[in-house]
Protein backbone atom coordinates (compact mmCIF):
# COMPACT_ATOMS: atom_id res chain seq x y z
CA UNK A 1 0.00 0.00 0.00
CA UNK A 2 1.92 3.58 -1.11
CA UNK A 3 1.52 5.81 1.53
CA UNK A 4 1.34 10.17 0.43
CA UNK A 5 4.25 12.02 1.77
CA UNK A 6 3.91 13.60 4.60
CA UNK A 7 5.65 16.74 6.30
CA UNK A 8 7.45 15.45 9.42
CA UNK A 9 6.10 18.39 11.88
CA UNK A 10 6.79 17.48 15.41
CA UNK A 11 4.07 18.58 18.11
CA UNK A 12 6.72 20.92 19.76
CA UNK A 13 7.03 22.61 16.84
CA UNK A 14 3.02 22.85 16.41
CA UNK A 15 2.45 23.90 19.92
CA UNK A 16 4.92 26.86 19.41
CA UNK A 17 3.76 27.76 16.08
CA UNK A 18 -0.16 27.74 17.48
CA UNK A 19 1.26 29.47 20.51
CA UNK A 20 2.49 32.52 18.38
CA UNK A 21 -0.46 32.89 16.14
CA UNK A 22 -2.37 32.94 19.27
CA UNK A 23 0.29 35.85 20.46
CA UNK A 24 -0.47 37.51 17.37
CA UNK A 25 -4.10 37.26 17.09
CA UNK A 26 -4.96 38.58 20.53
CA UNK A 27 -2.70 41.43 19.87
CA UNK A 28 -5.06 42.23 16.73
CA UNK A 29 -7.74 42.16 18.65
CA UNK A 30 -6.40 44.16 21.42
CA UNK A 31 -5.20 46.72 19.09
CA UNK A 32 -8.45 46.93 17.05
CA UNK A 33 -11.01 47.12 20.34
CA UNK A 34 -8.77 49.99 21.57
CA UNK A 35 -8.67 51.89 18.65
CA UNK A 36 -12.13 51.34 18.46
CA UNK A 37 -13.28 51.64 21.76
CA UNK A 38 -10.93 55.29 21.58
CA UNK A 39 -12.47 56.03 18.61
CA UNK A 40 -15.46 55.93 20.45
CA UNK A 41 -15.10 57.53 23.50
CA UNK A 42 -14.09 60.56 21.64
CA UNK A 43 -16.57 60.84 19.06
CA UNK A 44 -19.57 60.19 22.09
CA UNK A 45 -18.23 60.21 25.20
CA UNK A 46 -15.64 63.69 24.70
CA UNK A 47 -18.04 65.35 22.45
CA UNK A 48 -18.50 68.72 23.15
CA UNK A 49 -22.30 68.06 24.03
CA UNK A 50 -21.64 65.18 26.01
CA UNK A 51 -19.15 66.92 27.93
CA UNK A 52 -20.73 70.24 28.63
CA UNK A 53 -23.65 68.19 29.63
CA UNK A 54 -21.97 66.81 32.30
CA UNK A 55 -20.49 69.66 33.46
CA UNK A 56 -24.07 70.97 33.44
CA UNK A 57 -24.99 67.95 35.55
CA UNK A 58 -22.20 68.76 37.88
CA UNK A 59 -23.03 72.12 38.72
CA UNK A 60 -26.35 71.43 39.68
CA UNK A 61 -25.59 68.85 41.79
CA UNK A 62 -22.71 71.33 43.13
CA UNK A 63 -24.66 74.16 43.55
CA UNK A 64 -27.64 72.10 45.36
CA UNK A 65 -24.57 71.03 47.83
CA UNK A 66 -23.36 74.78 48.35
CA UNK A 67 -27.27 75.75 48.79
CA UNK A 68 -28.55 73.12 51.22
CA UNK A 69 -25.36 73.42 53.58
CA UNK A 70 -25.55 77.44 53.72
CA UNK A 71 -22.05 77.25 52.90
CA UNK A 72 -19.28 79.92 52.30
CA UNK A 73 -17.00 80.45 49.73
CA UNK A 74 -14.03 79.93 52.33
CA UNK A 75 -15.61 76.91 53.93
CA UNK A 76 -12.71 74.69 51.89
CA UNK A 77 -12.94 71.65 53.91
CA UNK A 78 -16.92 71.63 52.93
CA UNK A 79 -15.82 72.10 49.19
CA UNK A 80 -13.25 69.50 49.09
CA UNK A 81 -15.43 67.29 51.01
CA UNK A 82 -18.00 67.21 47.89
CA UNK A 83 -14.98 66.58 45.01
CA UNK A 84 -13.67 63.24 47.48
CA UNK A 85 -17.24 61.51 46.71
CA UNK A 86 -16.61 62.90 43.11
CA UNK A 87 -14.16 61.10 41.68
CA UNK A 88 -12.38 62.43 38.79
CA UNK A 89 -14.17 65.89 39.22
CA UNK A 90 -11.90 68.90 40.08
CA UNK A 91 -13.80 72.08 40.90
CA UNK A 92 -12.05 75.81 40.62
CA UNK A 93 -13.68 78.58 42.69
CA UNK A 94 -13.09 82.15 41.52
CA UNK A 95 -13.35 85.50 43.67
CA UNK A 96 -13.12 89.02 42.10
CA UNK A 97 -11.89 88.29 39.20
CA UNK A 98 -8.64 85.68 40.43
CA UNK A 99 -8.94 82.06 41.56
CA UNK A 100 -8.99 81.58 45.33
CA UNK A 101 -8.67 77.57 45.41
CA UNK A 102 -9.04 74.33 43.33
CA UNK A 103 -10.53 71.22 44.70
CA UNK A 104 -9.70 67.44 43.58
CA UNK A 105 -10.02 64.56 45.45
CA UNK A 106 -10.94 66.06 48.64
CA UNK A 107 -7.87 67.88 48.48
CA UNK A 108 -8.18 72.07 48.72
CA UNK A 109 -5.46 73.30 46.14
CA UNK A 110 -3.63 77.03 46.08
CA UNK A 111 -4.32 78.42 42.63
CA UNK A 112 -3.41 81.72 41.58
CA UNK A 113 -4.83 82.16 38.30
CA UNK A 114 -6.39 85.06 36.85
CA UNK A 115 -10.27 84.54 35.67
CA UNK A 116 -9.60 84.61 32.09
CA UNK A 117 -6.82 82.26 31.89
CA UNK A 118 -9.16 79.68 33.58
CA UNK A 119 -11.91 80.61 31.72
CA UNK A 120 -9.98 80.08 28.40
CA UNK A 121 -8.60 76.92 29.73
CA UNK A 122 -11.24 75.19 31.82
CA UNK A 123 -14.26 76.60 29.23
CA UNK A 124 -17.54 77.93 30.86
CA UNK A 125 -17.58 79.71 34.46
CA UNK A 126 -20.15 78.54 36.70
CA UNK A 127 -21.76 81.31 39.02
CA UNK A 128 -22.59 79.80 42.41
CA UNK A 129 -24.43 81.58 45.08
CA UNK A 130 -22.58 80.98 48.86
CA UNK A 131 -23.57 82.30 52.14
CA UNK A 132 -21.13 84.87 51.64
CA UNK A 133 -21.81 86.08 48.45
CA UNK A 134 -21.74 85.34 44.27
CA UNK A 135 -18.55 83.01 43.02
CA UNK A 136 -17.81 81.55 40.21
CA UNK A 137 -16.74 77.95 39.69
CA UNK A 138 -14.94 76.08 36.45
CA UNK A 139 -15.29 72.02 36.44
CA UNK A 140 -12.66 69.66 34.93
CA UNK A 141 -13.81 66.31 34.60
CA UNK A 142 -11.26 63.63 33.89
CA UNK A 143 -13.85 60.62 34.18
CA UNK A 144 -12.89 59.90 30.47
CA UNK A 145 -9.30 58.53 31.62
CA UNK A 146 -11.42 55.98 34.05
CA UNK A 147 -13.37 55.08 30.21
CA UNK A 148 -9.91 54.87 28.53
CA UNK A 149 -8.85 52.58 31.60
CA UNK A 150 -12.06 50.72 31.58
CA UNK A 151 -11.48 50.19 27.74
CA UNK A 152 -7.59 48.67 28.02
CA UNK A 153 -9.31 45.92 30.66
CA UNK A 154 -11.92 45.23 28.49
CA UNK A 155 -9.52 44.77 25.54
CA UNK A 156 -7.02 42.94 26.97
CA UNK A 157 -9.58 40.26 28.65
CA UNK A 158 -11.07 39.90 25.13
CA UNK A 159 -7.39 39.36 23.81
CA UNK A 160 -6.49 36.79 26.36
CA UNK A 161 -10.02 35.11 25.77
CA UNK A 162 -9.09 34.93 22.20
CA UNK A 163 -5.58 33.53 22.90
CA UNK A 164 -7.08 31.21 25.50
CA UNK A 165 -10.00 29.91 22.77
CA UNK A 166 -7.47 29.41 20.33
CA UNK A 167 -5.00 27.09 22.51
CA UNK A 168 -8.13 25.32 24.25
CA UNK A 169 -9.27 24.55 20.25
CA UNK A 170 -5.64 23.13 19.71
CA UNK A 171 -5.54 20.98 22.47
CA UNK A 172 -8.94 19.36 22.25
CA UNK A 173 -8.16 18.92 18.80
CA UNK A 174 -5.10 16.94 20.01
CA UNK A 175 -7.61 15.27 22.53
CA UNK A 176 -9.80 14.40 19.56
CA UNK A 177 -6.97 12.59 18.31
CA UNK A 178 -5.29 10.33 20.85
CA UNK A 179 -9.23 9.51 21.72
CA UNK A 180 -9.65 8.13 18.29
CA UNK A 181 -6.15 6.84 18.24
CA UNK A 182 -7.85 4.90 21.29
CA UNK A 183 -10.88 3.95 19.78
CA UNK A 184 -9.03 2.24 17.04
CA UNK A 185 -6.43 0.32 19.06
CA UNK A 186 -9.61 -1.02 21.16
CA UNK A 187 -10.82 -2.17 17.95
CA UNK A 188 -7.81 -3.98 16.75
CA UNK A 189 -7.33 -5.42 20.30
CA UNK A 190 -11.09 -6.69 19.95
CA UNK A 191 -10.35 -8.27 16.68
CA UNK A 192 -11.29 -5.90 13.82
CA UNK A 193 -7.96 -6.16 12.25
CA UNK A 194 -9.31 -5.17 8.65
CA UNK A 195 -9.73 -1.55 9.89
CA UNK A 196 -6.93 0.73 8.69
CA UNK A 197 -5.64 3.07 10.82
CA UNK A 198 -5.00 6.07 8.88
CA UNK A 199 -1.93 8.97 9.92
CA UNK A 200 -4.16 12.40 10.04
CA UNK A 201 -0.69 14.34 10.24
CA UNK A 202 2.91 14.35 10.44
CA UNK A 203 3.67 14.65 13.76
CA UNK A 204 4.30 12.11 16.57
CA UNK A 205 0.88 10.94 16.80
CA UNK A 206 0.62 10.41 12.71
CA UNK A 207 3.58 8.48 13.63
CA UNK A 208 2.22 6.40 16.41
CA UNK A 209 -0.54 5.83 14.14
CA UNK A 210 1.47 4.65 10.63
CA UNK A 211 3.51 2.39 13.68
CA UNK A 212 -0.10 0.87 14.78
CA UNK A 213 -0.81 0.73 11.31
CA UNK A 214 2.24 -1.57 10.94
CA UNK A 215 1.17 -3.76 14.15
CA UNK A 216 -2.06 -4.74 12.29
CA UNK A 217 -0.65 -5.66 9.05
CA UNK A 218 2.24 -7.62 11.11
CA UNK A 219 -0.31 -9.15 13.23
CA UNK A 220 -2.35 -9.76 9.93
CA UNK A 221 1.03 -11.57 8.45
CA UNK A 222 1.38 -13.58 10.93
CA UNK A 223 -1.87 -14.92 11.61
CA UNK A 224 -2.15 -15.62 8.21
CA UNK A 225 1.12 -17.73 8.73
CA UNK A 226 0.00 -19.84 11.80
CA UNK A 227 -3.60 -20.36 9.85
CA UNK A 228 -1.30 -21.61 7.03
CA UNK A 229 0.75 -23.77 9.39
CA UNK A 230 -2.15 -25.21 11.51
CA UNK A 231 -3.67 -25.91 7.76
CA UNK A 232 -0.92 -27.69 6.89
CA UNK A 233 -0.23 -29.52 10.00
CA UNK A 234 -3.87 -30.64 9.74
CA UNK A 235 -3.34 -31.64 6.00
CA UNK A 236 -0.12 -33.63 7.11
CA UNK A 237 -1.92 -35.30 10.20
CA UNK A 238 -4.59 -36.58 8.05
CA UNK A 239 -2.51 -37.70 5.50
CA UNK A 240 0.00 -39.18 7.45
CA UNK A 241 -2.20 -41.08 9.99
CA UNK A 242 -3.66 -42.52 7.02
CA UNK A 243 -0.69 -43.29 5.14
CA UNK A 244 1.07 -45.01 8.58
CA UNK A 245 -1.70 -47.05 9.13
CA UNK A 246 -1.63 -48.75 5.54
CA UNK A 247 2.42 -49.58 5.64
CA UNK A 248 2.59 -50.60 9.32
CA UNK A 249 -0.59 -52.96 8.88
CA UNK A 250 1.00 -54.68 5.72
CA UNK A 251 4.83 -54.73 7.91
CA UNK A 252 3.05 -56.07 10.63
CA UNK A 253 1.93 -59.23 8.65
CA UNK A 254 4.96 -59.48 7.02
CA UNK A 255 6.80 -59.63 10.32
CA UNK A 256 4.16 -61.88 11.32
CA UNK A 257 4.28 -64.68 8.71
CA UNK A 258 8.14 -64.44 8.72
CA UNK A 259 8.00 -64.81 12.59
CA UNK A 260 5.35 -67.75 12.83
CA UNK A 261 7.82 -69.66 10.34
CA UNK A 262 4.63 -70.88 8.01
CA UNK A 263 6.14 -69.83 4.59
CA UNK A 264 6.96 -72.42 1.70
CA UNK A 265 10.47 -71.78 0.89
CA UNK A 266 13.54 -69.75 1.28
CA UNK A 267 12.23 -67.41 -1.71
CA UNK A 268 8.97 -66.72 -0.82
CA UNK A 269 10.86 -65.83 2.95
CA UNK A 270 12.66 -63.24 0.85
CA UNK A 271 10.38 -62.03 -1.12
CA UNK A 272 8.17 -61.18 2.20
CA UNK A 273 11.68 -60.06 3.76
CA UNK A 274 11.81 -57.10 1.11
CA UNK A 275 8.18 -56.43 1.20
CA UNK A 276 9.13 -56.00 4.64
CA UNK A 277 11.89 -53.78 4.29
CA UNK A 278 9.46 -51.97 1.47
CA UNK A 279 7.05 -50.77 3.71
CA UNK A 280 9.88 -49.98 6.60
CA UNK A 281 11.21 -47.82 3.97
CA UNK A 282 7.98 -45.97 3.79
CA UNK A 283 7.23 -45.72 7.29
CA UNK A 284 11.25 -43.59 7.08
CA UNK A 285 9.85 -41.72 4.74
CA UNK A 286 6.81 -40.44 6.78
CA UNK A 287 8.72 -40.09 9.79
CA UNK A 288 11.14 -37.88 7.72
CA UNK A 289 8.57 -35.81 6.72
CA UNK A 290 6.94 -35.43 9.88
CA UNK A 291 10.42 -33.82 11.32
CA UNK A 292 10.62 -31.53 8.55
CA UNK A 293 7.19 -30.38 9.27
CA UNK A 294 8.10 -29.52 13.18
CA UNK A 295 11.82 -28.30 11.85
CA UNK A 296 9.67 -25.56 9.87
CA UNK A 297 6.64 -25.13 11.85
CA UNK A 298 8.37 -25.66 15.81
CA UNK A 299 9.39 -22.85 17.89
CA UNK A 300 12.09 -24.15 19.67
CA UNK A 301 15.55 -22.96 18.10
CA UNK A 302 18.19 -26.11 16.19
CA UNK A 303 20.36 -27.60 18.63
CA UNK A 304 23.39 -27.87 16.49
CA UNK A 305 26.61 -29.07 16.82
CA UNK A 306 29.37 -26.86 14.92
CA UNK A 307 32.48 -28.43 13.83
CA UNK A 308 35.03 -26.62 11.55
CA UNK A 309 35.92 -29.10 8.54
CA UNK A 310 37.90 -28.88 5.88
CA UNK A 311 35.47 -27.59 2.87
CA UNK A 312 37.11 -30.07 0.26
CA UNK A 313 36.95 -32.92 2.17
CA UNK A 314 33.10 -32.27 3.67
CA UNK A 315 31.92 -31.55 0.41
CA UNK A 316 33.54 -34.73 -1.19
CA UNK A 317 31.74 -37.17 1.65
CA UNK A 318 27.96 -35.28 1.31
CA UNK A 319 28.30 -35.01 -2.58
CA UNK A 320 29.64 -38.59 -3.04
CA UNK A 321 26.44 -39.93 -1.19
CA UNK A 322 24.09 -37.84 -2.87
CA UNK A 323 25.82 -38.85 -6.55
CA UNK A 324 26.07 -42.78 -5.02
CA UNK A 325 22.11 -42.51 -4.30
CA UNK A 326 21.13 -40.96 -7.51
CA UNK A 327 23.49 -43.06 -9.67
CA UNK A 328 21.51 -45.58 -8.18
CA UNK A 329 18.23 -44.26 -9.37
CA UNK A 330 19.61 -44.36 -12.96
CA UNK A 331 20.73 -40.46 -13.05
CA UNK A 332 24.01 -39.13 -14.62
CA UNK A 333 25.92 -36.09 -12.67
CA UNK A 334 28.42 -33.73 -13.47
CA UNK A 335 30.45 -32.38 -10.69
CA UNK A 336 32.81 -28.97 -10.74
CA UNK A 337 34.66 -28.37 -7.65
CA UNK A 338 36.16 -25.21 -6.69
CA UNK A 339 40.04 -24.12 -6.96
CA UNK A 340 42.07 -23.86 -3.24
CA UNK A 341 41.46 -24.41 -0.09
CA UNK A 342 39.01 -23.45 3.19
CA UNK A 343 37.49 -24.50 5.59
CA UNK A 344 34.03 -24.18 7.15
CA UNK A 345 31.92 -24.80 10.17
CA UNK A 346 29.13 -26.93 9.85
CA UNK A 347 26.59 -29.52 11.59
CA UNK A 348 27.33 -32.50 9.55
CA UNK A 349 24.17 -34.13 10.76
CA UNK A 350 22.03 -31.59 9.38
CA UNK A 351 24.56 -30.60 6.74
CA UNK A 352 23.53 -34.33 5.25
CA UNK A 353 19.56 -33.36 5.84
CA UNK A 354 19.72 -30.68 3.73
CA UNK A 355 21.36 -33.13 0.72
CA UNK A 356 19.29 -35.60 1.58
CA UNK A 357 15.95 -33.54 1.07
CA UNK A 358 17.68 -32.28 -2.43
CA UNK A 359 18.45 -36.37 -3.75
CA UNK A 360 14.53 -36.33 -2.50
CA UNK A 361 13.48 -33.54 -4.99
CA UNK A 362 15.50 -34.28 -7.79
CA UNK A 363 14.31 -37.93 -7.82
CA UNK A 364 10.89 -36.67 -7.78
CA UNK A 365 11.08 -33.79 -10.31
CA UNK A 366 14.25 -34.20 -12.04
CA UNK A 367 14.82 -35.28 -15.83
CA UNK A 368 16.93 -38.44 -16.26
CA UNK A 369 18.16 -37.65 -19.64
CA UNK A 370 20.14 -34.62 -18.82
CA UNK A 371 22.86 -34.45 -15.73
CA UNK A 372 22.51 -32.99 -12.59
CA UNK A 373 24.73 -30.55 -12.09
CA UNK A 374 26.84 -30.35 -8.57
CA UNK A 375 28.98 -26.98 -8.87
CA UNK A 376 30.90 -25.66 -6.15
CA UNK A 377 33.11 -21.94 -5.70
CA UNK A 378 34.97 -19.36 -3.68
CA UNK A 379 33.47 -16.22 -3.36
CA UNK A 380 34.98 -14.27 -1.23
CA UNK A 381 34.31 -15.13 2.26
CA UNK A 382 31.79 -17.62 1.20
CA UNK A 383 31.36 -21.21 0.41
CA UNK A 384 28.64 -21.79 -2.89
CA UNK A 385 27.23 -24.84 -3.77
CA UNK A 386 24.96 -25.10 -6.40
CA UNK A 387 22.71 -27.89 -7.54
CA UNK A 388 20.88 -27.77 -10.77
CA UNK A 389 18.57 -30.00 -12.46
CA UNK A 390 16.53 -29.98 -15.89
CA UNK A 391 12.66 -30.32 -14.75
CA UNK A 392 11.39 -33.66 -15.99
CA UNK A 393 8.04 -32.44 -17.95
CA UNK A 394 6.25 -36.09 -17.66
CA UNK A 395 6.24 -35.13 -13.63
CA UNK A 396 4.02 -33.44 -11.06
CA UNK A 397 6.53 -30.15 -10.77
CA UNK A 398 4.57 -28.69 -7.90
CA UNK A 399 5.60 -29.67 -4.70
CA UNK A 400 1.97 -29.48 -2.17
CA UNK A 401 3.44 -27.81 0.49
CA UNK A 402 7.33 -27.12 -0.31
CA UNK A 403 8.34 -28.16 3.54
CA UNK A 404 11.07 -30.17 1.99
CA UNK A 405 12.78 -26.42 1.06
CA UNK A 406 11.89 -24.90 3.77
CA UNK A 407 13.56 -27.38 6.48
CA UNK A 408 16.35 -26.39 4.55
CA UNK A 409 16.36 -22.89 4.59
CA UNK A 410 15.87 -23.11 8.25
CA UNK A 411 18.67 -25.31 8.62
CA UNK A 412 21.56 -23.06 6.61
CA UNK A 413 19.95 -20.50 8.51
CA UNK A 414 20.72 -21.74 11.71
CA UNK A 415 24.61 -22.38 10.63
CA UNK A 416 24.37 -18.74 9.28
CA UNK A 417 24.35 -19.68 5.91
CA UNK A 418 21.52 -19.58 3.29
CA UNK A 419 19.26 -21.64 1.03
CA UNK A 420 18.12 -20.72 -2.14
CA UNK A 421 15.82 -21.60 -4.96
CA UNK A 422 15.36 -20.33 -8.44
CA UNK A 423 13.63 -22.17 -10.69
CA UNK A 424 11.48 -21.44 -14.12
CA UNK A 425 9.11 -23.59 -16.67
CA UNK A 426 12.31 -25.94 -17.37
CA UNK A 427 15.27 -25.85 -15.00
CA UNK A 428 15.17 -26.20 -10.88
CA UNK A 429 18.60 -25.45 -8.72
CA UNK A 430 19.17 -24.61 -5.26
CA UNK A 431 22.53 -22.25 -3.60
CA UNK A 432 23.33 -23.24 -0.51
CA UNK A 433 25.70 -20.61 1.22
CA UNK A 434 27.81 -21.13 3.71
CA UNK A 435 30.99 -18.93 5.67
CA UNK A 436 34.46 -20.42 4.42
CA UNK A 437 37.35 -19.56 6.13
CA UNK A 438 40.50 -19.06 4.64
Amino acid sequence: MTKKARLRVNLNAKTLLVSFAGLALSLIIYLLLLSAGNSFIRNNYMSDESVNQRKAEIYREFANYVSAGNLSGRNSAAVARWTKEHDYITIYLFETGRARQSYSGGKALANDMPLAYDSAVHGRLYPVRFSDGIYHIAITDTSHTHQAMLLKVVALCCAGLAFLLLILFYTQRLTRRIIQLSKEAALVSSGDLWRNIEPDSGDELGMLAESMDEMRRSVIQRMGKETQAWQANSELITAISHDIRTPMTSLIGYLALLNDGGLENEEQAKQFAASAYGKAMELKDLTDQLFRYFLVYGKAELELNMESFDARLLLEQMLGEAEFDLSDAGFRMQHMEFDGECSIEADPAYLKRVFDNIVSNIKKYADKSLPVVFMSELNGDNLIITVSNRISRSMDRVESTKIGLRTCEKIMQAMQGSFTVCNDEDHFAVEIKLPAHL
